[in-house]
């Protein structure tokens, strides 16, 4: 099935080159980007993108390696008034 008809990628071609990546490099994060360059191509008008990302998703050796699993960022303290004293507002 065509995925994208700018540049008329199959789903064949993206889990195609999303197993070839695996197999070069397992530890890397495959993004929509690096699929496209491994296909030789770019994104036109980005209006394939959510039915690409699905297909890349649909992908068996699409993970995220071990090593990067459970990361979250750390939890932001909320500063009230921007960081500044308590007193810098004129009454």
């Amino acid at each position: 099935m065509i995925i994208c008809h700018c540049q008329s990628i199959t789903d064949h071609e993206i889990r195609a080159a999303v197993d070839w990546m695996r197999a070069a490099d397992p530890e890397t994060i495959i993004t929509p980007g690096k699929v496209y360059r491994a296909l030789g191509k770019r994104a036109d008008c980005g209006g394939c993108l959510p039915l690409f990302l699905n297909t890349m998703a649909a992908c068996d050796t699409l993970e995220v390696p071990r090593n990067l699993r459970g990361l979250r960022r750390a939890p932001t303290q909320e500063t009230k008034n921007e960081g500044r004293r308590q007193g810098h507002r004129i009454p």
